[in-house]
């Protein structure tokens, strides 16, 4: 079979309920920085498009005795009776080669919308467990992911000695217990902090900073070969 280089896909799942926040500016800059870069880019607004977060036996077949969600997922994968939805999203996660979740970081972590969206697409027996393993093992081996996101507080309130301490203890959960362990090499983050506090021509200079980092980690991505 013939090979050629086709245009790497970047899957970005955004989670904020307001359409005209810093945070969806922020997306949608970083969204037009790896189209501009080469990127097939597709786009999951996860509050406007309703997505439901709970995990739930509903999605399930009728299941006999107690309810074991990761069991369920296994089942679901085998017989290939996933959710309609969770199965599309699924798709595009293990098409895309770029991840990027984008996200006001609420209560030092996701926002539930979009921890509900890991929760009911990170599937056991699709992305991990069953035929894959863990981390280097896993469904996503060799893809790659980053954090796009916002803070309430300022730079140095997220570093040692600072109000809160370093931001990389509040993204350990999210790096290495969600996308490491399926295997994702998991980038930079690419930060605003407290784009709430600025003026303006402060925000209008974030987004270019925000453009410049994504192009910059764009850049050390290779075309995928199908």
């Amino acid at each position: 079979m013939s090979t050629y280089d086709a245009a790497p896909t970047a899957l970005i799942v955004h989670a904020h309920p307001e359409p005209h926040s810093f945070s969806t500016a922020q997306m949608t800059t970083a969204a037009q920085s790896l189209s501009e870069a080469g990127y097939r880019v597709q786009v999951l607004d996860l509050y406007a498009d309703g997505w439901a977060p709970t995990l739930a036996r509903e999605e399930f077949a009728p299941v006999d005795g107690p309810f074991k969600p990761q069991a369920e997922q296994m089942r679901a994968v085998e017989e290939g009776t996933l959710d309609a939805a969770v199965r599309a999203h699924l798709d595009q996660l293990l098409a895309a080669d770029l991840l990027v979740l984008s996200f006001p970081l609420w209560w030092f972590s996701l926002p539930a919308v979009l921890k509900g969206w890991v929760d009911r697409v990170f599937v056991m027996g699709g992305v991990f467990g069953g035929d894959h393993g863990l981390f280097g093992n896993a469904a996503l081996a060799g893809k790659r992911a980053m954090l796009l996101f916002t803070t309430g507080g300022p730079s140095e309130s997220f570093q040692s000695g600072g109000a809160f301490g370093p931001m990389h203890d509040f993204l350990f959960h999210i790096h290495r217990g969600m996308l490491e362990f399926v295997g994702f090499q998991v980038l930079d983050p690419v930060v605003t902090y407290g784009p709430a506090r600025m003026t303006d021509q402060e925000r209008t200079a974030a987004l270019g900073a925000v453009r410049d980092s994504v192009v910059r980690i764009a850049a050390d991505l290779p075309a995928t070969v199908h």
